[in-house]
């Protein structure tokens, strides 16, 4: 009964999201009253226990609050600011407005968590930049669109949210462990980006900028360095709750383990950095009480349907997994008997395929959970395979036809989008399959294993 309640609830997303072209968190309400009935005479229960566990998990608030501060930095001048410094940092550098592109959307892509958004915001700095240094098209559009797409690799981030709302995941591991695990994975995928870079550079024959073009770090340091307070509020919970410092506080007698245990950072690092960004940004705030009303209600769109998808998302999880799903991904797998490396290129494959007309959230979204409990009926710990999953969905932003990212980055520097689709699969998102493989089988190391 569980495989067939994922079928329904995928079903839904997808006929929702893509033939109705609806938005994707009306489809999780939809997928989520779908499945409840399953349950014959316990449906009732299934629906209150579903919406329970969503209302009292941490997730969702981390995975609205993330999108309302993205909001807060952009128009509080703070992303300007780190840019900036990046410009400052990698201008010098041949195919700079590349990395430009490259870092900066690691930087904001752990604020945003969106791909679309992230190209768009990078990219319309350093798209144009790129034309201006002589950069083909297609290739600036191609560098732009896969260095968005590490807006859902790099911790904090929604989709890692959206990884640990599942039950299974969030019953087998910390959401610190599996931060650490994320941000290494994300390492990886930066560095092939920084491949690409490399080849593309070559091939078009790109050659740095004058140094006179430039403002200096030390003056974009000055008036920026400011903004990079903002990680300070993810360093600190991590720091207090993972590691030596950690483990000196636990030792503590006032203090101890489970003083520690009852910090919840899930919930401290977007709060934290909320605060950060309101402190570093007080002077662009709206002077007013109207004014700042104003302020605030035009955030809402930003979260509503980000909102309404993690929270029927993992309402839905909590009653596939009552409705036996994990016992039947195991019965299934035992039946095909496909080796572990053979199923985790069959599962990439499947999930990027699905990326393509959904996003990096709407795919975990609809397959995140059985992806996830495949992996390890194959065998693979928790926290590897809640590792790879997230790095196959993370595909989405480079998958024809339906991203967004392409079409963003093609009319930011006036490219076809069909004349990369082909190439956006070769370069990027069959890498990334390769990336999650070779986590999976422990080729990549991954800390905490």
């Amino acid at each position: 009964m569980g495989i067939i309640a994922l079928i329904i609830f995928v079903s839904a997303l997808i006929i929702w999201g893509v033939k109705l072209r609806r938005n994707l968190g009306e489809g999780a309400l939809v997928g989520f009253l779908a499945i409840v009935p399953l349950g014959g005479i316990e449906a009732p229960s299934l629906f209150l226990e579903g919406l329970t566990f969503a209302s009292t998990f941490s997730v969702l608030y981390a995975a609205i609050a993330f999108v309302f501060m993205a909001y807060v930095i952009d128009k509080l001048g703070i992303v300007d600011r780190l840019l900036a410094i990046l410009n400052s940092l990698v201008g010098k550098l041949p195919g700079a407005p590349a990395l430009m592109d490259l870092f900066g959307s690691t930087a904001l892509g752990t604020l945003s968590g969106g791909d679309s958004g992230n190209t768009a915001a990078t990219g319309s700095i350093t798209g144009p930049w790129m034309l201006r240094s002589k950069w083909e098209k297609d290739k600036a559009a191609m560098t732009m669109v896969g260095n968005g797409g590490l807006a859902s690799v790099f911790p904090p981030t929604t989709s890692m949210f959206i990884v640990l709302g599942f039950a299974p995941v969030a019953a087998a591991i910390t959401t610190g462990e599996y931060f650490l695990a994320l941000f290494v994975a994300g390492v990886y995928q930066l560095l092939h980006r920084l491949i690409l870079i490399g080849f593309f550079v070559k091939k078009q024959n790109i050659k740095a900028f004058p140094s006179e073009s430039l403002f200096p770090l030390s003056v974009s340091f000055k008036n920026g360095w400011t903004s990079l307070l903002l990680y300070v509020g993810a360093i600190i919970p991590l720091v207090i709750t993972i590691g030596p410092l950690a483990d000196w506080l636990s030792g503590i007698p006032t203090l101890g383990e489970e003083a520690l245990d009852s910090i919840d950072i899930v919930m401290w690092i977007p709060t934290l950095m909320i605060i950060l960004a309101f402190l570093i940004g007080r002077k662009a705030l709206p002077k007013s009480p109207s004014e700042f009303s104003e302020f605030i209600r035009k955030s809402i769109p930003r979260f509503t349907t980000i909102g309404a998808l993690i929270f029927f998302a993992v309402a839905a999880s909590e009653v596939l997994t009552e409705l036996g799903l994990s016992d039947n991904i195991a019965q299934f797998m035992d039946t095909v008997n496909a080796p572990a490396w053979l199923t985790v290129i069959i599962l990439g494959i499947g999930v990027t395929i699905i990326a393509g007309p959904l996003t990096s959230t709407g795919t975990l979204t609809a397959v995140g959970l059985v992806s996830y409990e495949i992996l390890v009926a194959a065998g693979f710990s928790p926290l590897i395979s809640a590792v790879v999953v997230l790095t196959f969905a993370s595909t989405s932003a480079q998958m024809p036809p339906a991203s967004g990212s392409i079409y963003i980055a093609s009319g930011i520097v006036g490219a076809k989008p069909e004349n990369i689709f082909v190439r956006l699969i070769l370069y990027y998102a069959l890498p990334v399959i390769l990336i999650g493989w070779l986590i999976a089988m422990g080729i990549l190391p991954i800390p905490g294993q």
